[in-house]
């Protein structure tokens, strides 16, 4: 139940991210033993590997990066919660000073809100601190910036039994992709941030809702705990409809850039990654595991496993369109907001085909 109502709190009152940060490090997993000689090597390799990856995204996107100035930045865990905790600042402060102007909270709220509430982000961060593997975070730094996770990488390489240098470009190309996407489409920055804005304006602080939708957030809890629900998370089951119609935009952005940078990451040549097919096995054989119990309940609980959905059927999306329209036709979806897809569309592509093309 704490948890639950942390997530409404969180909306109504201020965040301490100092807190968070330092929370969020406090409870970090350990990571993998190297010794310092394999560590720099990791980092020199990933370094190399982003630069290898540009060219291939370049040539199987067909999109035209401008000049990079996004800094690739291989971190620890540490590392990686600093930037997040940075960024989620970005975007939540905003959007809570928003919130506490419309129903300002008392002085035990203001008091005690922040920290409690940082310490429950820092609990999230330090969740998903051992799971990425790599992101392009562009909200805390003007140019943004690629992060690159070396610990969580070695991991994941240890745990699957992949050849190390693939397996570090094929994660490369995820990740370049997503570099190039926000840079070579330089509105899609613009997009998430009105996005954001127009989900602050859609949410309900009316309690009788609020407490209705706390309710349905218990049930979906419950079902997670089974196995079963939607897996959109707690957030979405606390959202108000017009708050869930804004997320169904997003949800259908996420799955395209998602997808897309899942489409890129496995249509190399087999002579750029020789083990890719084994390597996309065992790692789709990971996603559909989960990890253990708490793990999943966890992952269900913040929407992951949604997140997972969006990268298998937006790349479902993106080779059914390519099929049907090639490459170029593909990149229409690029031109404007109005060009994106829906939700919807992205489980039905041809529709998209046929309201676009």
């Amino acid at each position: 139940m704490g948890v639950l109502a942390g997530y409404v709190e969180q909306m109504a009152s201020l965040i301490d991210w100092s807190v968070a940060e330092r929370t969020a490090r406090s409870l970090a997993a350990a990571p993998p033993a190297v010794t310092p000689f394999q560590a720099r090597a990791v980092v020199d390799e990933l370094r190399q590997a982003t630069d290898r990856a540009a060219e291939h995204v370049a040539e199987l996107t067909g999109l035209t990066e401008p000049a990079v100035t996004a800094q690739t930045v291989v971190v620890d865990r540490a590392g990686w919660i600093a930037a997040n905790a940075r960024s989620m600042a970005t975007v939540m402060d905003p959007i809570t000073e928003q919130l506490t102007a419309r129903k300002p909270p008392g002085r035990i709220a203001l008091a005690v809100g922040g920290r409690a509430t940082g310490a429950q982000a820092g609990a999230i961060l330090a969740f998903l601190s051992s799971k990425v593997l790599g992101q392009y975070e562009f909200f805390s730094v003007g140019q943004g910036q690629l992060l690159l996770v070396a610990p969580n990488i070695v991991a994941v390489e240890q745990a699957l039994r992949v050849e190390p240098s693939d397996f570090r470009l094929w994660v490369c190309l995820h990740e370049v992709t997503h570099r190039v996407q926000f840079n070579a489409v330089p509105w899609l920055r613009q997009h998430m941030l009105d996005e954001i804005a127009a989900l602050t304006d859609a949410l309900d602080l009316d309690p009788d809702a609020l407490g209705q939708r706390l309710r349905d957030g218990l049930g979906e809890l419950a079902r997670a705990a089974r196995g079963e629900g939607d897996g959109g998370g707690l957030i979405t089951a606390l959202a108000s409809p017009e708050a869930r119609a804004v997320m169904d935009r997003v949800t259908g952005f996420m799955s395209l850039v998602e997808g897309h940078a899942e489409f890129v990451m496995n249509a190399v040549p087999a002579t750029v990654i020789p083990t890719q097919k084994e390597i996309e096995r065992r790692f789709a054989v990971r996603r559909r595991k989960g990890g253990n119990p708490l793990d999943r309940l966890l992952r269900s609980a913040l929407g992951l496993d949604a997140k997972t959905r969006q990268y298998t059927e937006g790349a479902k999306f993106v080779r059914s369109v390519v099929d049907t329209a090639g490459l170029a036709g593909f990149n229409r979806v690029w031109t404007s907001a109005e060009t994106l897809p829906s939700k919807a569309e992205i489980a039905a592509p041809q529709d998209w085909v046929k309201r676009v093309l």
